[in-house]
């Protein structure tokens, strides 16, 4: 069973998905997959090109933008910018969690200029705390205004 956490209109973060859970993102109207676990991680996990495989079949785009626990780097904040403009729709992010999709998630919008308060509360609202990364959401959301 899917724990599809709701975080924005157009976002929605979960821990690990199965390949059936790909049928159930297709039928909430998610447009794109975003995979946030790199491939080893869990052996046992469903692997990027397996899920990758089910998100094609099932007419949904995929990305794969993996975040270790090292952190997060600008180009994975573009990637996931990049991912949000060309989803088409809503999106379903996944990874271990759900902590570090929602996280990048986060960035990402700040990098486009909302407001942190905004993102920590939508984030909040699934379930995620924002707070460890509130200090990189300030100076995005800072450089995005400038």
């Amino acid at each position: 069973m899917s724990d599809f956490r709701r975080v924005s209109a157009a976002f929605w973060a979960s821990p690990q998905i199965e390949l059936e859970d790909v049928a159930e993102a297709k039928a909430l109207g998610a447009a794109m997959i975003v995979n946030n676990r790199p491939d080893g991680e869990e052996p046992g996990a469903p692997q990027g090109a397996e899920i990758e495989r089910a998100a094609r079949d099932a007419g949904l785009a995929y990305r794969a933008i993996p975040v270790t626990h090292a952190g997060f780097s600008a180009a994975q904040v573009e990637a996931m910018v990049s991912a949000l403009r060309e989803a088409g729709g809503p999106v379903l992010a996944y990874c271990r969690s759900g902590t570090r999709s929602t996280l990048l998630w986060s960035l990402a919008q700040a990098a486009e200029g909302r407001e942190p308060d905004a993102i920590a509360q939508d984030a909040a609202g699934a379930g995620y705390d924002v707070a460890p990364i509130r200090p990189l959401l300030e100076q995005l959301h800072s450089r995005a205004q400038a």
